[in-house]
């Protein structure tokens, strides 16, 4: 096998053996997780548990809270933090609907 054959089939054998680590990650999350990146995006633990909570009670869970949270910011010219406070307000929750149609109730 020549150097570059070699080093082809390492990269294969590479991809191989993270492919099922990278699926894993894309379809499996959990509430800690999901207050981890909230937190991540500026707020406290009270505050990220409360928009996970509200992210979990409304089936948009498989979404990814912090994808939920950017998504109703965007779409809604609002920081990001401003967004999270309005869903702990029990604000917007209903446009989080409209974006995610309904989510995976």
């Amino acid at each position: 096998m020549s150097e570059e054959q070699l080093e082809a089939k390492f990269w294969e054998l590479a991809g191989k053996l993270v492919d099922p680590l990278v699926e894993l990650a894309e379809k499996n999350t959990s509430p800690s997780i999901e207050r981890s990146v909230i937190m991540r995006m500026g707020f406290s633990s009270m505050e990220a548990k409360g928009i996970v909570e509200g992210v979990i009670d409304r089936g948009l869970m498989g979404k990814g809270a912090g994808h939920v949270l950017y998504r109703l910011a965007k779409d809604n010219n609002l920081e990001i933090r401003e967004a999270g406070l309005k869903l702990l307000e029990g604000q917007m929750w209903d446009k989080v609907e409209e974006i995610f149609e309904g989510g995976d109730k």
